[in-house]
C-alpha cells in the first residue's frame, strides 16, 4: 500500500478531479442538446458520459486523495473514521471541501468556454419541488451506503465501476437525476445549459443531500455494524480509500 500523499497534493487532486467531473457533466449535456432535440436521448448521452468519466477519474485519482470530489463523502469519511488513526482529520475536511467547490465552479466555466457559451451565466432551470428533494435524499443515501459498504463486504476493488454504475442508474431512477453532490450542485448553477440548476434551487438540494448522507451513514452502521475495515482493505471508490467516494 502506497504512503499517504501530502495534504497539498490531495487537495489539488480533489480540485482537479471535481473540476473534471463537472466538465464532463456540463459539457456532455451541452453537446447532447446540440445533437438532438429528444430529451430522453439527451439524458442518455449525459448519463453515459458521466458514467465513463467518473469511473476513469476514480480509478486514476483515487489512490492519491480517495477521489471524493464530493463534500458529503468527505464529511461521511471523517465521521465514520473519526475514532481511527487512519481516518480523515478535520483539517483535511476543511481543505477538501473548498477545493471541491472551487473545482465544481471551475469545471462549469471550462465547459461553457469549450462550447462558446458565456463563461458564467447563472442557470434559469428551476428545480424547486418536494419530490426532487426526496430524489436527492435517496440518491445521496444510496451513494454513501455503496461507498462505505463496499469495504465492509470485501468488494473494494470494484469501487470505481460500482460507484460510476450507481450514478448512471440514479440518473434514471431518481426524480432529480441524482446530483448527490453539493460541490457539483453549486458548480452547475454557473451554467444556463442542460445540466444547470437555478441558484435559488441550490440550497434545498444541498440540504437534501446532507440529509441523505446522514441516512446513508446510519444505514451503513445498521447493515454492516460500526467496525471499520482494516487499512489493507480500504477502497478507492467514488471517493476515499475508505478515504473512498464522489457524486456528480
Amino acid at each position: 500500500m502506497i504512503g499517504i500523499p501530502s495534504l497539498g497534493r490531495r487537495v489539488l487532486v480533489e480540485l482537479v478531479g471535481t473540476a473534471a467531473l463537472v466538465t464532463v457533466v456540463v459539457g456532455s449535456g451541452i453537446q447532447a442538446t446540440e445533437l438532438t432535440r429528444d430529451v430522453g436521448v439527451q439524458l442518455l448521452a449525459n448519463s453515459l458520459a458521466t458514467v465513463f468519466g467518473l469511473g476513469m477519474l476514480i480509478a486514476l485519482l483515487g489512490p492519491v486523495s480517495g477521489a471524493h470530489f464530493n463534500p458529503v463523502v468527505t464529511l461521511a469519511a471523517w465521521w465514520t473514521g473519526r475514532r481511527g488513526a487512519d481516518g480523515l482529520r478535520l483539517r483535511d475536511v476543511a481543505a477538501y471541501v473548498p477545493a471541491q467547490v472551487a473545482g465544481g465552479i471551475g469545471g462549469a466555466v471550462l465547459a461553457n468556454a469549450m462550447f462558446a457559451e458565456p463563461l458564467v451565466r447563472f442557470s434559469t432551470h428551476d428545480r424547486s419541488a418536494g419530490h426532487l428533494w426526496l430524489g436527492e435524499v435517496v440518491a445521496t443515501a444510496g451513494l454513501v451506503l455503496l461507498i462505505f459498504g463496499l469495504p465492509r463486504t470485501g468488494q473494494q476493488r470494484i469501487g470505481p465501476v460500482a460507484v460510476a454504475s450507481y450514478i448512471g442508474a440514479a440518473y434514471w431512477f431518481t426524480s432529480s437525476t441524482s446530483f448527490a453532490n453539493p460541490a457539483v450542485t453549486i458548480g452547475r448553477a454557473f451554467t444556463d445549459t442542460f445540466a444547470g440548476i437555478a441558484p435559488g434551487s441550490v440550497s434545498p438540494f444541498i440540504a437534501a443531500q446532507l440529509v441523505g448522507a446522514v441516512v446513508g451513514v446510519v444505514l451503513v452502521a445498521a447493515l454492516f455494524g460500526r467496525s471499520r475495515p482494516a487499512a489493507d482493505d480500504m477502497i478507492v471508490a467514488h471517493g476515499e480509500p475508505e478515504l473512498a467516494a464522489s457524486g456528480r
